[in-house]
């Protein structure tokens, strides 16, 4: 751990009783002759040590690259990219979708790493030392984060329902002869206009996978099958997150590089099929009247802020388990570069495979493109069905769907795990003995909390707290992160941390989008989020009852409410009038001088003290 002040550089009668207690181990005590005086060696020796014991860290600095990548390479590149590119104008998306990059994206990216690098703090904790008055935004985003992972994880459980089927002698969804099928409307393809008929694969992830009901009124029952595979998925989280940054360093690197193995095949594969040249120009073919709507600049921003992940807090955490000085900068423009990139990848490799249906069943490419579950759950098994060597292709995109799946949820579970030590890990240690174990008690709540989702009638759950999670509550979390760090704890601040861990300030790029083209463009979004807020519906009919669009906003508010209740908490707890209150609250609770690992005498003496 580090603490603040000069070290301690003279030798107590502690530091003597920890050499010989926690050195070389040759000197024992005699505990039926223990004085008073040693009694007090001790416990001092016990506290200095527990301070002087450093935070994990990284075990390769490729370990971070790799991990961070993972989190922001998520599903949401595959399926959300692809089709916001092409309804947002095609080829001329790309415009304000990388202005938005260079302008809010990186440049927030940046200080999220300066944060958490720095005060090697979680989000709360680090956002608290920032800005106490805003010390509930922190609080949000572990909640948001933690919302999120509970449904999040569901998805790893359709991806290994269809990976189990996969294996099939024949693809399940590839036809209408099964028990689920409503053979009256079932087309073994697309069905085009024909409102009527279901494609086979629709009916497979309706009838089989979710056995769904009419609506979220209508739970069902469990979907058992479901019950044990959100069981294994949440299995697979903790054993490879239960040692930390140890455990899931060596996990990432498999699950962050094999994804792009797998892409850059099925590319190489859908660019051959028939068909896939009018699926990629229906991708690409700029619409450059588009650039004049302001719904494609915020579709462009809101993509790059969800895809890299500002505001969940995830990013601060990954950071805070970083060596003190290491090269962040760098780090963000590979990060956020292969983020991208593989975003334009996946639109490729999509739709060339939707442009190749679109050509065997003689439907425009408009039919077929779609976003969300769909496309990854419906569309392209579909695909897969009439593809050469189909029972290669399905399993190998499911394992892909998992890895891009999992390292998102590694991240989101650590927010949480993070908060817990960094907040009450001396009395949850006294509890649960052991960091494994508050790492199962984690995912053992997401686990409860998750199985509402896979009832029969989850998928309407899934898609109500997806809308008030991702859509409603992020933007208000991502404002008031900036508008604390970058303009009540200040951008000379925030260049400063930057210098004395990088050795140079940032440069004017950087300094300028902090102060002002980043907070006005959060700003903007979060405007028009709200104007042009519209109700949760699940698919092109189903509106939900009144009821659970409350029930939706008390989601968004577990979150949101965190904010006020945390600035409300700093004033009524800090001494002096208003002003004074107001004053104390904005000033930040760190120093910015050097923070040495070693701890100072006046450290220890807190520590100790009765």
């Amino acid at each position: 751990m580090m603490g603040v002040g000069t070290d301690n550089k003279t030798t107590t009668l502690s530091s003597k009783y920890a050499l010989q207690q926690h050195g070389e181990g040759k000197e024992e005590v005699d505990l039926g002759k223990m004085t008073p005086g040693n009694a007090e060696a001790m416990r001092l020796a016990k506290a200095e040590h527990q301070i002087m014991e450093p935070r994990e860290t990284w075990g390769r600095r490729l370990e971070f690259v790799l991990a961070s990548i993972g989190y922001a390479v998520g599903l949401g590149n595959v399926w959300r990219f692809p089709y916001l590119c092409y309804r947002s104008g095609g080829g001329a998306f790309l415009i304000p979708y990388f202005i938005m990059l260079f302008l809010c994206g990186i440049p927030l990216l940046f200080m999220e790493f300066t944060v958490g690098q720095y005060t090697r703090l979680g989000p709360v904790h680090a956002l608290a030392k920032i800005c106490p008055l805003f010390k509930g935004v922190g609080l949000a985003t572990v909640v948001i984060s933690y919302v999120l992972c509970t449904y999040y994880n569901v998805l790893m459980t359709w991806a290994l329902y269809y990976l189990l089927h996969s294996f099939s002698p024949s693809l399940p969804w590839q036809s209408c002869n099964n028990t689920w099928n409503a053979v009256g409307n079932c087309s073994t393809g697309f069905p085009g206009n024909a409102t009527h008929l279901q494609s086979a694969s629709q009916q497979f992830f309706d009838h089989k996978v979710l056995e769904m009901t009419k609506g979220i009124e209508h739970s069902g029952g469990i979907r058992w099958e479901l019950f044990g595979l959100l069981i294994l998925a949440w299995a697979i989280v903790y054993f490879c997150i239960f040692k930390g940054v140890k455990s899931t360093g060596k996990v990432v690197y498999f699950t962050a590089t094999f994804p792009y193995f797998i892409l850059i095949a099925l590319l190489i594969n859908n660019v051959q099929l028939p068909g896939a040249k009018d699926g990629i120009l229906f991708f690409l073919m700029p619409k450059w009247s588009k650039l004049l709507e302001v719904q494609v600049w915020v579709n462009a921003a809101a993509q790059i802020f969800n895809s890299i992940g500002i505001s969940f807090g995830s990013m601060i955490s990954m950071a805070s388990y970083n060596k003190y000085n290491n090269n962040i900068l760098k780090d963000t423009f590979i990060i956020s570069l292969a983020n991208s990139a593989t975003s334009i990848v996946a639109g490729f490799v999509i739709f060339s495979a939707i442009g190749y249906m679109a050509h065997i069943h003689n439907l425009p490419v408009d039919d077929i493109a779609t976003d969300g579950p769909g496309l990854v759950f419906v569309v392209y098994p579909e695909v897969f069905s009439t593809m050469p060597i189909s029972q290669l292709w399905a399993p190998l995109f499911f394992i892909m769907l998992l890895c891009l799946g999992l390292d998102s949820q590694f991240a989101m579970v650590e927010v949480a795990v993070t908060f817990i030590m960094d907040g009450f890990g001396k009395k949850a240690l006294r509890v649960f003995k052991r960091k494994e174990l508050i790492v199962l008690a984690v995912c053992s709540i997401g686990f409860l909390l998750g199985i509402p989702h896979i009832s029969r009638g989850g998928i309407y759950v899934f898609q109500l707290m997806d809308h008030y999670t991702a859509v409603v509550s992020l933007m208000f979390l991502a404002f008031f992160e900036v508008l604390a760090v970058t303009l009540i704890f200040g951008v000379r601040r925030l260049s400063l941390m930057v210098e004395k861990m990088l050795g140079k300030k940032p440069n004017l790029y950087f300094r300028v989008c902090w102060q002002y083209l980043s907070p006005m463009l959060v700003l903007g979004i979060l405007i028009s989020s709200i104007f042009q807020y519209t109700p949760a519906r699940y698919g092109k009919s189903y509106t939900y009852p009144l009821w659970a669009e409350v029930v939706g906003w008390f989601v968004s508010l577990a979150s949101i409410i965190w904010i006020p209740l945390g600035a409300l908490h700093e004033l009524w707890t800090t001494e002096g009038s208003l002003l004074q209150r107001l004053k104390k609250s904005i000033t930040p609770a760190i120093d910015l001088e050097f923070v040495s690992e070693k701890p100072s005498s006046e450290s220890i003496a807190m520590f100790t003290a009765p």
